[in-house]
């Protein structure tokens, strides 16, 4: 079987070829006019490699992606397959079988029916492998003299490359547009399956989470998800970003007012690690280290509902965790702040705290405002902490020294049960999911409204 690296392979040696040909070309209509070319040689190559490579890998891509139908549809209709089941895993589980054993990827099948089908899987692949090979090379050829015969001493060559890298640029900055809308489409959709068969005013205003995803009676009563966001907002928005924004915001305003160059170049660096840390490892430690001794603590004053489960271990692991996030962004935001602003400040006979406090935090608080909203959004899409820590029980309570679980979590036990994508239980998940982009943009169009007016006092 010819494999997609070969044909994109092929589809780059034509569009290399294609470039050198054409490069010399250039300068031979150089050499013989004894004058400029209107474009550079080199954009000739890259104009005649763009004819040659552009639609062969286009062509490439949609082979490999209907070449296994293809393949299975050759096989289905050769004698052999005359003897599979009509329908069914059995049938597709051989079909597999079969085809792993052409491609050399097992040694032999498991069921001896589709030992007969290994034969003409290799004819198949072969058969359809040269096609596509062959259609590659054509494609490419075709286009790179398509390319090369338009070359001429006056040609625009490099107004069409870059009219071409243009095009892929912006099909780059849309890939973020076309998966959001399509995050949005699958959420949607999913969610109005779900508020079909829940009412969306049980879901978003009932007090009760307990979903039973094996049970097919009505369960619209124990869907409620006010004790989710509770535990959601808690957690992350609120004890997370009570350690986070204090501590952040003072390093960085340390690192920029009163650390030496020697302090900063130590410092920061190793304040960005936290970063780094995998969430697991944040997860361990808040388990056997942070929510012990917050359970002690909790016992010590006397309350006794303190468990090693806790809101506040999760949101205090959280929190350091999310430091880095305030604290870069304040950082670059105070560091950017014009000279002359400290420097007017300063001789006005304002100290360097007054400084801080009435001057460079007001104008860098764009910077600072987007930093705690990034660290909002990631406090709250965190899970690993959450479930190592914090616990599963939806409980809506404010103590913080009892075990809460958040949206994340709900949605990650609902997608990786038995369940059925058709039962409310598994398209809870999806309205959860929907309810958590909406507050998120939300957050977003907040912070958006906030940076501008202030960016607007100070610019």
């Amino acid at each position: 079987m010819t494999s997609p690296a070969i044909l994109i392979l092929l589809a780059f040696g034509l569009g290399l070829a294609g470039w050198l040909a054409a490069r010399s070309r250039a300068w031979a209509f150089q050499r013989a006019r004894r004058r400029r070319l209107h474009s550079l040689p080199s954009y000739h190559g890259w104009y005649v490699a763009l004819w040659a490579a552009v639609p062969a890998l286009i062509f490439a891509a949609i082979w490999v992606a209907i070449m296994p139908q293809l393949v299975i549809g050759r096989v289905l209709a050769d004698p052999a397959a005359a003897t599979l089941p009509a329908f069914g895993i059995q049938r597709d589980a051989m079909l597999a079988e079969a085809m792993a054993v052409a491609q050399g990827e097992a040694f032999g099948v498991f069921n001896r029916g589709a030992a007969p089908l290994v034969e003409p899987f290799r004819q198949a692949l072969g058969l359809f492998g040269g096609i596509g090979l062959a259609v590659t090379a054509i494609i490419g050829f075709a286009g790179g003299a398509f390319g090369f015969l338009r070359l001429r001493p006056d040609f625009t060559a490099r107004t069409r490359v870059e009219r071409a890298v243009m095009a892929l640029l912006l099909l780059a900055s849309l890939v973020a547009i076309v998966t959001t809308v399509g995050i949005v489409v699958s959420l949607l959709f999913e969610t109005l399956r779900f508020f079909g068969m829940v009412s969306p005013i049980d879901f978003l205003f009932g007090t009760h989470w307990a979903p039973d995803p094996m049970s097919a009676a009505d369960q619209s009563e124990r869907f409620g998800a006010i004790p989710l966001f509770w535990g959601t907002i808690v957690i992350g928005a609120v004890i997370a970003m009570l350690v986070a924004i204090p501590l952040g915001l003072m390093s960085a305003i340390y690192l920029t007012q009163y650390a030496s160059p020697t302090t900063r170049k130590w410092m920061k660096p190793l304040l960005e690690i936290l970063a780094g840390v995998p969430t697991v490892v944040y997860g361990y430690f808040a388990a056997l280290t942070v929510a012990p001794a917050v359970r002690d603590f909790g016992q010590s004053l006397g309350i006794a509902s303190a468990s090693s489960e806790s809101a506040l271990a999760a949101g205090l692991v959280m929190g350091v965790m999310i430091i880095p996030f305030v604290s870069s962004m304040a950082d670059d935001s105070i560091a950017a702040v014009p000279q002359a602003m400290r420097d007017g400040s300063l001789a006005m006979g304002a100290t360097t705290s007054e400084t801080i406090r009435r001057v460079l935090i007001p104008a860098a608080l764009p910077g600072i405002v987007a930093g705690v909203m990034l660290a909002v959004s990631r406090a709250i899409g965190e899970t690993m902490i959450v479930v190592m820590a914090a616990g599963a029980a939806a409980r809506l309570t404010a103590n913080p020294f009892e075990s809460m679980t958040t949206v994340t979590f709900q949605i990650v036990a609902m997608l990786t049960g038995e369940g059925s994508f058709d039962h409310p239980a598994t398209l809870s998940a999806f309205a959860l999911g929907m309810v958590l982009f909406v507050v998120t943009l939300a957050l977003n169009f907040i912070a958006l409204r906030v940076v501008k007016r202030y960016r607007e006092a100070y610019e």
